[in-house]
């Protein structure tokens, strides 16, 4: 159980890392500078906006973003570890907490200034997450039936159809169904990552679960980027937070034998809700590249006189 906690604050800690050296490698490579004369305010402000299709190749030649995708790789093979020992409701809970790493480590690489609101967030996901490694107790991989794993894959194809229907939404509700509905498809691969039985080539190519697991990644992934597509990341991701946590933590409880140790379900319950609130608190660090953006934007703003928008009160 040991190492499957470890496993579950490494996979926090990679996520957090890799959100932060991603920000870091987008500002190095954007041909953008925040030198440009105020008369030309206008068009940088739309161009903003906009996709620069070079923009992922300048990025494949900076060793920090290709970091990042390996800590983000190693940090997914973590979060696979700590299924096969931990409950659901610990790893998930766990794993948000690498906003509360993003946000810490945006304050000192990027100089984003954190509100006093957000320091108190980053200390309640500390103190929760240490009680769930505290109070959760061991539990293996549950076999299920393969009707569970089926029901899965009929999860995944909900999950698309209602993604799409959410993607024709007008904001603020496109973006916070599309959030939701992505975190509904990363709680899909939790799931289906705790009933998997094993993790060799035969056993996944078996296992409905595996391909129910691929395919709410890719879906996931593509509806959270959606959702970031022109909607409010701070909506978007404490949409994601909540939706990728507690209705997997129901599952595990109902249906897959998660437990707490004899005596602490009380406090894991408290426990869960400060470290998922306080990640959700720090939802504007669900897309660490923003508070670039955002401080250029500021930087724009000074040079014409108009106040600044990046710190949160």
């Amino acid at each position: 159980m040991l190492v499957s906690l470890v496993a579950a604050l490494v996979a926090a800690l990679c996520y957090g890392i890799a959100s932060v050296m991603q920000a870091v490698a987008v500002r190095a490579a954007s041909r953008r500078t925040a030198n440009q004369s105020t008369a030309d305010h206008g068009q940088q402000a739309s161009a903003l906006g906009e996709v620069d299709p070079g923009l992922i190749v300048r990025l494949l030649g900076q060793w920090r973003f290709l970091i990042s995708l390996g800590l983000d790789m190693l940090g997914f093979v973590a979060q696979l570890v700590a299924l096969r020992r931990l409950p659901l409701f610990a790893v998930q809970a766990i794993v948000a907490g690498n906003l509360a790493v993003t946000a810490v480590l945006a304050s000192w690489l990027i100089k984003v200034q954190l509100a006093w609101r957000e320091w108190a967030a980053v200390a309640g996901v500390v103190i929760g997450v240490g009680l769930l490694g505290l109070s959760a107790g061991a539990e293996g991989a549950t076999g299920v039936s393969g009707a569970f794993k089926f029901a899965l894959l009929v999860a995944v194809a909900g999950i698309a159809v209602a993604g799409v229907a959410a993607s024709k939404l007008g904001n603020p509700a496109r973006t916070l169904m599309l959030g939701a509905v992505a975190g509904l498809g990363y709680g899909v691969v939790a799931v289906a990552a705790r009933v998997l039985p094993g993790f060799s080539l035969t056993e996944l190519v078996r296992d409905p679960a595996a391909y129910a697991l691929a395919a709410a990644g890719i879906v996931s992934f593509m509806l959270y980027a959606t959702a970031l597509e022109g909607g409010s990341v701070t909506v978007a991701t404490a949409a994601v937070v909540l939706a990728e946590t507690a209705p997997p933590a129901l599952i595990g409880v109902l249906f897959l034998g998660d437990h707490t140790r004899p005596g602490l379900s009380v406090v894991a319950v408290l426990a869960f809700v400060l470290a998922v609130a306080c990640a959700v608190l720090l939802a504007r660090f669900g897309e660490a590249g923003d508070h670039d953006r955002t401080a250029e934007q500021d930087r724009l703003r000074a040079a014409d006189g108009t106040p600044s928008t990046s710190t949160v009160c």
